[in-house]
């Protein structure tokens, strides 16, 4: 029979740092090791700030961008454009995004990709949202800033389709961004370009 040779408070600090993305078990030994060495006052500074951070933090009821109030940093900002929306999967894409300080509009965030393959589907995306945003907010321009997977592919052109009758200009990244290649890997520069030098989305496409 199988026993742990670690005491059982270790073992369960190590079952619960693995269940981090990227984390296995060897490295959520590591970690736990690590801080085991720490003073007992840096374990709790890491418990409360990640405690804090779970119990008090929320999705900005405008775009869902994490946020500590209803309303993010980002769509409380005076001084962004509100007639430019740029729509990502994820908060990670706007954090990206906003570390080219290319883009001066606000966001709206998806929450993920259409994927029939996971199970889903654009209902279950912020989709009707932005679609309630550009009606309501008079939004001048969509960019879709996606991943350039078949997943972000699809997304955009079922958001195209719910957007094309309204009076929105609808554009895309330019493909700077390598295709098959998610946002979180493209350097700063090219992302940069890529937004500045976006392209319109239906002229990726014959219409028949």
């Amino acid at each position: 029979m199988n026993q742990s040779l670690n005491p059982t408070l270790l073992d369960n600090a190590v079952a619960e740092l693995s269940r981090l993305p990227g984390v296995g078990r060897k490295t959520a030994l590591r970690l736990a090791l690590h801080l085991l060495r720490q003073d007992v006052a840096v374990t709790e500074a890491l418990a409360g700030a990640l405690y804090k951070m779970r119990s008090e933090m929320q999705y900005c009821k405008r775009c869902h961008n994490v946020s500590e109030s209803d309303s993010c940093p980002i769509c409380s900002d005076r001084r962004r454009d509100g007639n430019v929306v740029c729509v990502v999967e994820n908060v990670k894409d706007v954090m990206t995004i906003e570390s080219t300080h290319e883009h001066r509009g606000l966001y709206h965030v998806l929450g993920g990709l259409v994927s029939p393959i996971e199970g889903i589907g654009p209902q279950d995306l912020e989709i009707d949202s932005l679609v309630e945003r550009v009606k309501s907010e008079g939004v001048e321009e969509v960019i879709l800033a996606l991943s350039p997977t078949m997943e972000g592919d699809t997304t955009n052109f079922y958001i195209f389709r719910k957007l094309q009758d309204l009076p929105v200009k609808i554009t895309m990244l330019a493909r700077g961004v390598s295709v098959g290649s998610d946002l979180d890997y493209t350097d700063e520069l090219t992302l940069g370009r890529s937004i500045q030098q976006r392209i319109l989305f239906s002229s990726t496409f014959s219409q028949s």
